[in-house]
């Protein structure tokens, strides 16, 4: 798939390097999360921890280099987490389409899967975030509401459902 400049690709682990230059600046210098790579081990173990199951990882890649990012975890049931969707802040907004080129290839994969559910977790800082998953049908939840198999992280304080179609 083609967006602009931009492609989409399955993750392979020659990218995952990429993959945390991409994540750590936005989380520490744009928004002031303190969080390290270490404290994030799916990082370091992207195959192993999403490309199992009905999970998966995407990459958008401009050129070579990795400009946006999505991952799927299998929580079981039929459902799973969506997770690190971060897109770098060149490649944002309704004009670039990659966030939305991520997303869709989510939602394709969850229909080829069978998926009943897709759960996320995200922080209160994220607001641009908030309203897109809310524009494309993901519903907030109560923190106690999220499946007994969801992967918390600390960070994560807003959490948010979008149940699929049977």
């Amino acid at each position: 798939m083609k967006t602009s400049t931009v492609s989409l690709h399955r993750y392979q682990p020659q990218y995952q390097q990429g993959v945390v230059d991409l994540i750590l600046p936005i989380q520490n210098q744009e928004f002031g999360i303190a969080i390290t790579a270490e404290q994030q081990p799916d990082l370091n173990e992207i195959e192993s921890f999403y490309q199992r199951g009905l999970g998966d990882f995407w990459l958008a890649l401009d050129e070579d280099k990795v400009v946006g990012c999505i991952g799927l975890k299998d929580i079981g049931q039929q459902q799973v987490a969506l997770r690190k969707m971060f897109v770098a802040s060149p490649f944002r907004g309704k004009e670039h389409g990659v966030a939305n080129a991520l997303l869709n290839t989510v939602l394709w994969h969850a229909s080829q899967s069978k998926l009943s559910d897709i759960w996320l977790g995200t922080t209160d800082k994220f607001i641009a975030a908030h309203r897109f998953y809310e524009k494309n049908g993901f519903r907030e939840v109560d923190r106690q509401n999220l499946p007994a198999s969801f992967p918390l992280m600390s960070v994560d304080t807003k959490f948010y459902r979008l149940s699929l179609p049977k």
